[in-house]
């Protein structure tokens, strides 16, 4: 469960996603969390102290009696901050992404391929609290599993490797595409 989660994290940091179908039993699983790490790292020769600060939640559900593979959606939001430990300025990032299985297909060899919508956005503000670039949108990518042959329990699933692809790109603005982030940290901060 946690490595599904993390796959639907990654799609979602790069774009976003929010729209579930209603369910006819009880969740299979579901939760929220919270959490909170302060890394640091140099940066073409710039030290950083990265603070990051996300919290959200999560859903599987089974989608009637005559789809035996559950579905899973998630919220995320929260905050990256990236301190110039030269300057003691900052770059921050605020994001929310919404994210949902949109179609799960049986692959007839013990394998199903999960299409994921991410809608969402981010928000970058310079040291001084100016809001200087936005990422607001939505991305689909698409991912095989091994099921290891129990359809309705994802905590067996494996994410067959190398299958993860976009399926659609972000739509939407797209300010933080291409841009160095080290050549950014360093201008937003000083």
């Amino acid at each position: 469960m946690r490595s599904r989660s993390a796959i639907v994290i990654t799609g979602l940091v790069a774009g976003v996603l929010a729209t579930s179908t209603p369910a006819t039993a009880a969740p299979l699983d579901k939760g929220r969390f919270h959490d909170v790490a302060t890394n640091f790292f140099d940066c073409d020769g710039t030290p950083v102290r990265e603070d990051v600060d996300v919290s959200g939640s999560f859903l599987f559900n089974q989608r009637g009696s005559q789809h035996p593979f559950p579905y899973f959606r998630d919220s995320v939001h929260g905050t990256i901050a990236w301190t110039n430990l030269n300057t003691g300025g900052t770059f921050s990032q605020i994001f929310t992404a919404n994210g949902r299985d949109h179609s799960i297909v049986d692959n007839g060899d013990g394998t199903i391929t999960i299409t994921v919508f991410v809608s969402g956005g981010a928000r970058y503000y310079d040291q001084n609290g100016k809001l200087v670039l936005k990422d607001p949108g939505q991305f689909r990518f698409a991912f095989e599993l091994d099921y290891n042959g129990t359809p309705g329990n994802p905590d067996d699933d494996e994410e067959v490797p190398d299958s993860f692809r976009v399926v659609r790109d972000s739509t939407g603005r797209n300010d933080s595409e291409g841009r160095d982030f080290c050549a950014d940290v360093v201008e937003f901060t000083t």
